[in-house]
């Protein structure tokens, strides 16, 4: 791929903006030997402390599952516990501040199951005892359109609504674990009747909803855009449910950004962004929303120096404690992060 790698970053240069505000990166993934589709083959603690340093007073990070080093063996569903021991050993690494005085992985997010239904109680207890001070709950993607695919590693729609879900999740409220809610706009009424049926546990909305605006569903904003404003403004209203603000640079999302011969600068970036997360802060409120980098994802499009300026930038008129919230006191507070 021509463009997304470091040389390509350093065509566009930016001093950090408020280089002394708090900053938890509430969802980022680690990973080596990736698909050949993926830019980034490789993001392990090395490339993720090189970008968390880049200027910026990034003080902790939540890993989020990403299928990466399970284990080759033993029971399918005990598989995925192999993800969080491994996470485990960076974030140890980190903690010793060898790569500078950010907490990589404060918080882990794992995978596990939900479809299992009370039997998903060993795999959650297994990824709890394979991070004892981490661990913090589960991504169960349930991403589902009949115009796109998926890559969710459990493909199949409505999945939100049935019995053995919902007792998974049950489950995983009565543990005092969190659901990251990783799903497209279509669904997210089904998110909603979700979050109601299961009020005790709390559910992070991952990238400002799953809104899609390439392929099948290009050049139909007129269309997209309000069924994406209905969906969101119903999960907002259920107070159980907290938004991550960040997912955008994913080509999924219509931009050019990732194909440009010049990386986008962080003005241009903002003006772009704030027109979604400025609407997603309106409905949930700053003490419900975190800006996200979902990084390396979101790299392909931008550097995650100039992504936090445009952050910034685009939240330049709130308070001063409305962006406290967003750049860290809600992931520090939702996450359980004490750094």
């Amino acid at each position: 791929m021509p463009f997304g790698g470091n040389d390509w970053h350093a065509l566009t240069q930016e001093p950090p903006l408020e280089p002394d505000l708090p900053i938890c990166d509430p969802h980022h993934h680690l990973w080596d030997f990736r698909a050949a589709r993926i830019p980034y083959q490789r993001y392990l603690l090395h490339e993720l402390a090189a970008d968390i340093t880049s200027g910026h007073n990034v003080r902790s990070t939540v890993f989020v599952e990403a299928r990466s080093m399970y284990r080759a063996d033993g029971p399918e569903e005990m598989r995925p516990v192999g993800e969080v021991e491994f996470v485990q050993g960076l974030a140890a690494a980190s903690a010793n501040g060898l790569y500078g005085p950010g907490r990589a992985a404060a918080t882990i997010i794992g995978h596990a199951n939900l479809n299992l239904g009370d039997q998903v109680e060993p795999v959650l207890e297994a990824l709890q005892a394979a991070s004892p001070n981490r661990f913090r709950g589960i991504r169960h993607s349930v991403t589902w359109d009949a115009e796109v695919t998926s890559t969710a590693a459990h493909n199949m729609p409505g999945q939100l609504g049935t019995d053995n879900f919902r007792a998974g999740a049950r489950l995983l409220a009565k543990m005092g674990l969190s659901l990251e809610g990783w799903l497209f706009f279509r669904q997210l009424p089904e998110l909603a009747d979700f979050a109601k049926a299961v009020p005790d546990l709390t559910i992070i909305l991952n990238h400002v909803g799953g809104l899609l605006r390439e392929g099948v569903y290009a050049n139909r904003d007129d269309e997209v855009l309000p069924i994406w404003r209905s969906g969101v403004a119903a999960v907002a209203a259920c107070p159980n449910v907290v938004i991550k603000l960040g997912g955008m640079g994913m080509p999924a999302n219509g931009f050019d950004w990732h194909t440009r011969a010049q990386p986008i600068g962080s003005e241009e970036l903002a003006e772009s962004l704030a027109p979604f997360m400025n609407y997603c802060i309106e409905q949930f409120g700053p003490e419900r929303s975190m800006f996200e980098s979902n990084f390396p994802v979101d790299k392909v499009s931008f550097s995650y120096n100039v992504m936090y300026n445009a952050f910034k930038r685009l939240s330049k008129d709130y308070s001063a404690t409305e962006r406290a919230a967003m750049f860290h006191d809600t992931a520090a507070r939702v996450y359980k992060i004490d750094v």
